[in-house]
């Protein structure tokens, strides 16, 4: 049975408040401050910050605490962008004010967290939505018909580089606001990625290079899905890449393989027959995406694409993961 949230108007533009001013608040304010059907306010512990963010971005209006925001009988919806160790207390603070929700990425720290923001949904019939846009990226879309189609046979191994350079010097260094390293972070987004070819995700295995962390910065997953391919995943924020970030995966299967740049650029698939295309250049992160699904879900008080049971699962595989490195 479908579920069905309380619906926003959809005869006006969404009134939604950023809960934090950071790098994640302007990555998604880019996609969302041209749209006619979306009005952004920004809430920041430091009023000026909120102020510089709204005059950046066009916005509608600033808070001086994200408790304002929460509390304001105009806002629609929040965005949570603050470190993920605040991300549940906001979340229900939110819920609790009759808000609907949408928080970035890792959203909580454990994934026993779901548990009171479903309860609170259910009271509220509001909606909570974890943006997380590599579900919605047209690589990942087109991987999943390549592979049904049978083109290159029964798929055998894959192999996912997901490396680069990446410099923290934030929060991520802190293990009381990061909740974890590299793969908790960054990494969850590729945990997605492998959980959604259209293979069903059986047993993880995690290994760390070098002497292992808390806060790794290098990890290699191995997966084995229940239709008998194996995936392996290397992610990395202190491995060169070109141009700083160009990177080549791939998929065997028994008829051929696909080439793909790990980022979307291209597919280049070879079995049956070839195949040679550039998914979604326009879209290539799935933000435009992301964005339009969420929004028609809050207009139309259905859920998105991606759920909370989806999200809370791609949390429970990084649990698994770094559970095998503690029992090595």
């Amino acid at each position: 049975m479908a579920k069905t949230y309380r619906q926003v108007p959809s005869d006006r533009p969404l009134r939604l408040a950023f809960l934090g001013c950071g790098w994640a608040a302007r990555i998604h304010s880019k996609y969302l401050k041209g749209r006619s059907d979306v009005a952004l306010y920004y809430a920041s512990r430091s009023a000026e910050k909120a102020a510089r963010f709204r005059q950046e971005y066009k916005g509608a209006g600033a808070f001086g605490s994200y408790e304002a925001a929460i509390n304001d009988p105009e806002i629609d919806a929040v965005f949570v962008v603050t470190p993920p160790e605040s991300h549940l207390e906001l979340t229900l603070q939110a819920l609790d004010a009759g808000k609907h929700v949408l928080v970035e990425k890792p959203p909580f720290l454990r994934s026993a967290d779901f548990e009171p923001i479903i309860e609170k949904q259910q009271q509220s019939r509001t909606q909570v939505m974890v943006a997380e846009n590599y579900f919605y990226k047209p690589l990942l879309r087109q991987l999943r018909k390549i592979i049904a189609s049978g083109l290159i046979g029964d798929i055998k191994f894959l192999f996912i580089n997901a490396t680069k350079t990446q410099r923290t010097d934030d929060w991520r260094d802190d293990p009381s606001q990061a909740g974890g390293g590299a793969l908790f972070e960054g990494g969850i987004h590729w945990v997605n990625f492998i959980s959604n070819l259209g293979l069903t995700l059986h047993t993880v295995q995690g290994f760390q290079p070098g002497q292992g962390t808390d806060m790794e910065r290098s990890i290699q997953v191995v997966a084995k899905y229940k239709e008998g391919p194996i995936a392996t995943l290397l992610y990395s924020w202190e491995v060169s890449a070109l141009l700083k970030g160009l990177r080549l995966s791939r998929i065997y299967g028994t008829r051929g393989s696909i080439t793909f740049e790990s980022n979307g650029v291209f597919i280049f698939a070879r079995g049956k027959g070839l195949r040679l295309s550039f998914p979604g250049l326009r879209d290539i992160g799935g933000y435009k995406t992301m964005f339009s699904d969420f929004l028609q879900a809050l207009h139309n008080g259905t859920e998105p694409a991606f759920t909370l049971e989806l999200a809370r699962r791609d949390l429970e595989v990084i649990e698994r993961v770094y559970q095998s490195l503690r029992v090595e």
